[in-house]
């Protein structure tokens, strides 16, 4: 099928209600090999996904090369491509161990760079990478400890980008809410990647952020649904924002998954189909290192969820009241 495509902003780029996210591709956590990696993408392909998000730092430049390779077989004005800047990729000085996060990568490790020169050579060396003519989503990458430089650097290097054609969409993608209200403040957006900060489990992002991306048109990206997978599986092993989850959050999240079973809806199914209600939200990423990832993930995001769901979810407290959640069960795939 061919999924809703939603406008970022005031741009003319539209991207696909589901996207792909590729830092599995990449080799998050553990090693993917070409051959799964193409089939994992066509496999997203053959089901309608076209909007492709990944980064430089996603196996250190593994992810762009093999996204890139893939889509050179599409057609260029069927998707939508985004990747990130603040990263620089440079092979050590001095050999280093296995990465911390990635694994089978290239020997290259990324280094910080949010300067508007950075950025701009950040840039170059993704569509190399990508081997591609054009991008068409940026954002500003993690800059948690970099606010300064990435405000008066990277995104004027990024809107200068916007104002030549260069790029459709001028974004930031992180793992916290604050520092992208601040960028809302502070510059012209089009669009936040937000990784794992409107879930099941937490929606502070009501308060202060989507409120200012209401009010000045930017879109949301929502990324990291399964909180890093405690709310696809909340008991052995379970992981939250990338570490070992803590046991008030495997309670929790045991918590929501027993109301989603009481009306006969897995778990992953309600994560997937949270985030996607506020009307903020223009597309929600899900990531797989599999052909049947792919399947699973968008069988889950189509499951038929009756509306008793949400209520019960809010009654119980594992729900903010203001929460936008979706009006009936309908199939989307």
């Amino acid at each position: 099928m061919q999924y809703q495509r939603k406008p970022l902003g005031n741009t003319t780029c539209e991207v696909s209600e589901i996207g792909l996210g590729t830092a599995p591709l990449g080799g998050l956590y553990s090693s993917v090999d070409d051959a799964s990696a193409l089939d994992t993408l066509e496999a997203a392909w053959a089901r309608g996904v076209r909007f492709f998000d990944t980064a430089p730092q996603y196996g250190n430049g593994l992810s762009e090369r093999r996204l890139g390779a893939f889509l050179k077989s599409k057609p260029r004005d069927q998707y939508v491509l985004a990747t990130k800047v603040g990263r620089l990729l440079r092979v050590p000085v001095e050999p280093q161990g296995e990465d911390a996060f990635y694994k089978g990568t290239p020997p290259e490790r990324p280094v910080f760079d949010f300067s508007y020169d950075g950025v701009m050579r950040s840039f170059e060396e993704s569509l190399r990478r990508l081997d591609a003519d054009r991008i068409d989503i940026l954002h500003i990458h993690d800059p948690d400890d970099h606010y300064h430089e990435a405000i008066d650097g990277a995104y004027k290097a990024l809107d200068s980008l916007r104002g030549s054609g260069a790029i459709k969409a001028v974004g930031a993608g992180m793992n916290q809410s604050e520092m992208l209200a601040e960028f809302a403040r502070n510059g012209v957006f089009d669009c936040f990647l937000l990784a794992g900060r409107y879930t099941l489990l937490e929606q502070g992002a009501l308060r202060e952020l989507f409120p200012l991306c209401q009010q000045r048109n930017i879109s949301i990206i929502a990324a990291g649904v399964y909180n890093s997978g405690i709310l696809a599986d909340p008991r052995a092993n379970a992981k939250f924002n990338y570490t070992d989850a803590a046991p008030e959050l495997i309670e929790r999240a045991l918590g929501i998954e027993a109301i989603c079973a009481a009306h006969g809806v897995p778990l992953k199914a309600a994560a997937m189909q949270f985030a996607a209600a506020h009307p903020v939200v223009a597309s929600t990423l899900t990531g797989a290192r599999e052909p049947a990832e792919i399947t699973e993930n968008l069988d889950m995001y189509a499951f038929p969820i009756p509306g008793e769901l949400w209520s019960a979810l809010k009654e119980a407290g594992y729900l903010a009241e203001d929460a936008p959640v979706p009006m009936s069960a309908r199939a989307r795939a």
